[in-house]
């Protein structure tokens, strides 16, 4: 495989290297799931190295690299199965309010030219304050807005994109008893918890169907922004700035929903490993691939955390009801 390194356990396989090169070295119909971060098309540049997508001198050439990825997923997917992919608007100068670019419409014209189907996004809600102070964009000030409100804008939200690999799915993604446990920050109502795991009619499982609620709604409002993975072991004295990584609730949603215990989630931009570690504490078993060497071995070490928790029935960080 084309990896400068490689951790390989039971529960989960890390790659250091290429992601196109590595995934191309990979059975055809290997993945059941897929959840990832690409690139944020020129918004932040990860490493100087000139196999990052993020290093692309334009947008046309991140997506005809980022086609050759998508075109491997698609390869190592299974007919009926799901990618979920995260993205958000880009603002295309500081301003904000003066142009976005249409991130999620791009990468969903790119899956369907690759043999997926749309089917839907999530929107994650970001609090607007939270934003302004991280970004410091000048169009979410409130000084913009008494000064001249036709020159503010959004606190722009995530988007979860789902795409169905085209074809019949052999084996189904089951849920006999419900949903078990809900990744989020609202508080279900005490007297639902007593039917956790109800067998019989699941018409009457009140606990899974409060989740299934905030899980199917269009809009996540109670995804705990701040539930991630610590990058900050992993940042390279050339990086611009720290960058989150996905959100574990996020994560944890997308395994549960799309794949089943035991089968293989699949993600080509690991980063600090945050998708194959969720793949991992939900018994999923991970596949990941990152270029960055730092973020590498930061994954290493977070995974390597995960299964040591599923070992010990001690989950940190994901706690849920």
């Amino acid at each position: 495989m084309a990896v400068k390194d490689q951790t390989v356990t039971s529960n989960y396989a890390l790659y250091n290297g290429d992601c196109v090169e590595a995934m191309k070295e990979l059975p055809s119909g290997c993945v059941d799931f897929s959840v990832y971060s690409p690139p944020f098309c020129g918004l932040y540049t990860y490493s100087s190295d000139p196999r990052d997508m993020s290093n692309a001198i334009d947008k046309d050439e991140f997506f005809i690299h980022y086609g050759y990825c998508v075109s491997e997923i698609a390869r190592l997917t299974k007919p009926g199965r799901i990618s979920a992919v995260h993205c958000m608007d880009i603002p295309l100068s500081n301003a904000g309010c003066d142009a976005m670019y249409d991130l999620p419409g791009k990468i969903i014209a790119l899956h369907e030219k690759h043999g997926f189907v749309y089917g839907g996004r999530r929107t994650i809600w970001k609090e607007p304050l939270m934003v302004r102070n991280r970004t410091m964009m000048k169009s979410l000030h409130h000084k913009t807005l008494c000064e001249d409100s036709t020159r503010c804008s959004i606190a722009n939200a995530d988007y979860l994109l789902m795409f169905r690999r085209k074809g019949d799915n052999a084996t189904p993604v089951i849920h006999e008893t419900g949903l078990h446990k809900y990744a989020g920050e609202n508080h279900m109502p005490e007297n639902l918890k007593l039917m956790k795991g109800m067998k019989g009619d699941q018409k009457l499982n009140q606990f899974s169907q409060w989740i299934w609620r905030q899980y199917a709604s269009s809009v996540w409002m109670d995804i705990r922004i701040d539930n991630v993975l610590d990058s900050s072991e992993s940042r390279d004295e050339e990086d611009e700035r720290h960058v989150h990584p996905l959100q574990l609730d996020v994560i944890e949603r997308a395994c549960v929903l799309w794949s089943n215990p035991g089968e293989v989630v699949l993600t080509p931009f690991m980063g600090v490993g945050s998708e194959v570690y969720g793949a991992i504490v939900n018994g999923r078993r991970g596949l990941g691939i990152e270029l960055k060497p730092s973020y590498y071995r930061q994954a290493v070490k977070n995974c390597a955390a995960a299964a040591n928790a599923l070992e010990q029935n001690e989950i940190p960080l994901i706690a849920g009801v």
